[in-house]
C-alpha cells in the first residue's frame, strides 16, 4: 500500500483523530471501501481532506442523477486530464453500478450505446454542450478536475498491484464487490458537518442553496488558501498563467513555463514551476520539481501547494463547464 504515494505519507486509519477520523468512517461508509488511497493522500491536511470528500460525496454520491451517468461523467474528466489512476478506479465503479457494457465500452474509448451517455460522455471528456442541466453532472465534473490533478501528482498509476485492474475481469469482480455500496442512495448533506467551522467562499449559482453547493463553497476556500505558500508574485503568475490557460495540455517539453517563470527571482522559480505543473499536466510533476520546491516542507504543505494549484485549474475551467448548462446561461 505505501507503494501506491508518492511525497506525503498518508494517516492510518488506526492514528486519525479528530476530523480525519470522521472522514475516513464516512467514506468507508458511504464508498464501502475503507482505505481508499485518493483520500489518505489528502491526510496531511485535514481540512482539504474533509472538503475534498464533501464535494466528491453530495456530485457523485448523494442526489437524483443516476449514478452510472455520474460515473460516466468521472470516467470522462479523467480521461480528458489523462488520469490512469482514476479511470480504473471508475471502470470499476461503473460495473458497480451493473452496467458492465457501458464500463467497458467508455474504458475502451467506444461510445455508449444509449444516446443520453454517449452525449455525457462527449461533453465530460471532449467539450460541447451538456445533454442535462442537473447541477451533480457540472459537480463531478469539477470534482474530478480537482481530484484528477492532485491523484496524478501524488499518487502511483497502479490502483492495485502490476497493474491487475487494467484487466476486465478484475474491474468486472471489483465491481461485484463494490455493488452493495455503489447502489445505495446516501442521503444528501450528511458531509456537510464534516466540514463545519472552515471557511467558505460564496457558493457557486449552479448549485446555491444545495449541500453540494456549500461543499463546492468550502473546498475553495482551504485550498486557495495553499497559495499562501508561495510569495505574492509567485502566487499572481500561477494565476495569471492559469486565467490565459486554453484548457488544452501544454507542450511536452517545458518551454512554456518559460515565460511565467522569466521575471521571477530565483527562488520563486521552483513554487511556481511546480504549482503551474500540477495545474496544467500533473502527469510530468517529477522527484527533481518536488525536492526543489519543497527543502524541510512537511507533507502538509505539499498537499496544500497542489491543492491550490488543483483548484486554480479547476476554477479556470468552471465558467467554461457551466456556460455549457442549459439553465446557467453561462454563469458560474
Amino acid at each position: 500500500m505505501a507503494g501506491r504515494f508518492r511525497y506525503v505519507t498518508p494517516v492510518r486509519a488506526r492514528d486519525a483523530t479528530g476530523r480525519t477520523a470522521r472522514v475516513y468512517a464516512q467514506v468507508a461508509d458511504d464508498f464501502g471501501m475503507a482505505r481508499m488511497p485518493v483520500f489518505r493522500t489528502l491526510s496531511p491536511a485535514p481540512d482539504v481532506l474533509a472538503a475534498t470528500w464533501a464535494v466528491l460525496r453530495e456530485s457523485l454520491l448523494a442526489g437524483d442523477a443516476p449514478r452510472s451517468a455520474k460515473e460516466v461523467v468521472a470516467l470522462g474528466v479523467s480521461m480528458a486530464n489523462r488520469c490512469p489512476f482514476c479511470v480504473d478506479a471508475h471502470t470499476t465503479l461503473l460495473h458497480a453500478t451493473g452496467d458492465h457494457r457501458l464500463a467497458e465500452v467508455v474504458a475502451g474509448g467506444g461510445t455508449p450505446d444509449d444516446p443520453f451517455h454517449a452525449a455525457l460522455l462527449a461533453w465530460a471528456r471532449d467539450g460541447g454542450p451538456a445533454p442535462d442541466p442537473a447541477a451533480e453532472y457540472l459537480g463531478t465534473a469539477l470534482a474530478f478536475h480537482f481530484i484528477n490533478r492532485m491523484v496524478s501528482a501524488l499518487l502511483t498509476e497502479d490502483l492495485l498491484p502490476a497493474g491487475l485492474q487494467r484487466s476486465r475481469l478484475v474491474r468486472s469482480a471489483g465491481g461485484r464487490a463494490l455493488a452493495g455500496a455503489v447502489r445505495r442512495e446516501p442521503p444528501a448533506g450528511a458531509s456537510l458537518p464534516l466540514v463545519e467551522g472552515l471557511p467558505a467562499r460564496s457558493e457557486p449559482a449552479w448549485a446555491a442553496g444545495t449541500p453540494l453547493g456549500a461543499a463546492y463553497a468550502v473546498l475553495r476556500a482551504v485550498t486557495e488558501a495553499g497559495g499562501e505558500l508561495l510569495s505574492a508574485a509567485a502566487r499572481a503568475a500561477v494565476l495569471d498563467t492559469v486565467s490565459g490557460w486554453d484548457g488544452t495540455h501544454p507542450p511536452t517539453n517545458r518551454a512554456w513555463l518559460n515565460g511565467p517563470l522569466a521575471p521571477l527571482d530565483a527562488e520563486d522559480r521552483a513554487g511556481t514551476r511546480l504549482a503551474l505543473l500540477v495545474a496544467l499536466a500533473p502527469y510530468r510533476v517529477t522527484d527533481a520539481d518536488v525536492v526543489a520546491w519543497r527543502g524541510a516542507r512537511p507533507d502538509e504543505d505539499v498537499v496544500r501547494l497542489f491543492a491550490f494549484a488543483a483548484i486554480t485549474a479547476t476554477t479556470a475551467l468552471e465558467p467554461r463547464l457551466a456556460a455549457t448548462m442549459p439553465y446557467l446561461g453561462g454563469r458560474s
